[in-house]
């Protein structure tokens, strides 16, 4: 039996958690939302009253955090003075490339095995253990963090050194973005020009204009697989997130001097869908603005 510190437990880290402890591992779960121990509690996982008695004893760390400050400090003050050595330190946060290189030094300089493995794949992704995770490390020491991963994952990939987890969830982000605003511009089109949706879907999963968000993650309610637009657009991957993540492109962007149109332009529009107060709707709810049917978002 592995034990496992598991620091963050939101819509993602609660599913990601509870799959470990469904593993057979001892999961000293933390989070400052009574609610979210609550939850994780009734996964399996046993309750930790702080980050550092979670990190004591634990042979690996994971933390599922909101942005870089937070990796920061929580890494910096919380669990690297605290942590048992050899302890493997994984960070499943989606942040700044930078945040994570200077994460991953702190960790090596003080003896540890640091990743920064960030996620694809959703909530469904997380509670089903079914999340991509895209691994920035050492190559050497990839194996073992594959190992722990594992519980929670569907496929796990090395994408490079410290901060290439994620580089590569960030442009992977940004594609999904815009995808899914090309994928809603469409079916929004089909409408207009009295196609229907369901058959419409058929065409397209079959031709040329085929990707997930058409197939997997279709935005129109009752037409392909079960998706959070069959739910009112709750739940799945919120536009406010997206939002982030498209930022985190920009700013990545702005630094390596690439140019991304496209990009910029989808960050514009989910900043507009968040703007008018839609943000912790699913981030396919962008096609309800097409359509001029926002007033149906509760």
């Amino acid at each position: 039996m592995t034990k496992i510190a598991f620091i963050g437990l939101g819509n993602m880290g609660s599913g990601m958690a509870a799959n470990q402890a469904k593993a057979g591992h001892e999961v000293l779960a933390f989070d400052l939302s009574a609610a979210a121990i609550e939850r994780a509690v009734a996964a399996g996982c046993r309750t930790a009253g702080s980050i550092p008695e979670a990190v004591a004893q634990a042979d690996a760390v994971i933390s599922m955090l909101p942005a870089g400050p937070q990796v920061r400090q929580v890494y910096a003050e919380l669990v690297l003075p605290h942590a048992r050595r050899g302890a493997l330190l994984i960070d499943c946060s989606t942040i700044d490339i930078d945040s994570a290189k200077d994460v991953a030094g702190q960790a090596e300089a003080a003896g540890f095995r640091f990743a920064d493995a960030p996620v694809s794949g959703g909530i469904m992704g997380a509670q089903a253990g079914a999340l991509a995770f895209i691994v920035g490390c050492r190559e050497a020491d990839f194996p073992a963090f594959e190992a722990v991963l594992g519980p929670m994952a569907r496929v796990v990939i090395h994408a490079g050194g410290a901060g290439a987890g994620q580089a590569a969830k960030i442009c992977n982000n940004m594609l999904l973005g815009v995808s899914m605003l090309g994928t809603c511009e469409a079916f929004a089109l089909a409408e207009k020009l009295g196609l229907d949706a369901g058959r419409f879907f058929e065409i397209a999963s079959k031709s040329s204009g085929q990707c997930w968000s058409v197939t997997t993650y279709c935005p129109v309610p009752g037409v392909g697989p079960d998706t959070p637009a069959d739910h009112g657009y709750a739940g799945g991957f919120a536009t406010a997130m997206m939002l982030k993540d498209l930022k985190l492109a920009q700013e990545a962007a702005a630094r390596a001097k690439a140019s991304t149109p496209m990009g910029a332009q989808a960050e514009a529009l989910y900043a507009m869908l968040d703007g008018l107060g839609h943000g912790g709707k699913d981030f396919s709810a962008f096609i309800q603005l097409l359509r001029g049917r926002l007033d149906e978002l509760a």
